[in-house]
């Protein structure tokens, strides 16, 4: 969420799910289907793929719907962080840098490929 620079979010759970929604309008933008999406946060996971009903994400989950009809096979999991160093130090480092930062694409940039998890 950090690199979108967008608005703060009412909660954790709120700027996960509007994340997840991101990244698909993303996929969607880049024509690509076929996608797993994966997150740290495990209630985003049980909230999109049980389609909990919270009131407080009505809003959002009618978009996810609406993105989601445009995947072939839409698949979440949920990656603990500490297995995941590396995306962790990249999310710390977008909070804290002072420009805007947008990468999107499958395959990791240069500068991200060298750096070391901490």
């Amino acid at each position: 969420m950090g690199a979108m620079s967008i608005r703060r979010s009412l909660s954790p759970l709120h700027a996960e799910c509007e994340a997840l929604i991101w990244a698909m309008e993303c996929m969607k933008t880049l024509q690509i289907s076929e996608v797993v999406f994966a997150t740290d946060c495990s209630q985003l996971v049980k909230m999109v793929s049980t389609l909990t009903e919270l009131s407080a994400f009505t809003t959002h989950m009618e978009e996810f719907l609406r993105c989601k009809e445009f995947f072939l096979n839409f698949t979440i999991q949920h990656i603990p962080r500490a297995q995941n160093t590396l995306a962790d130090k990249l999310a710390r480092s977008a909070r804290t840098s002072p420009s805007a930062m947008v990468y999107v694409d499958y395959v990791p940039p240069r500068w991200l490929s060298d750096q070391e998890p901490s």
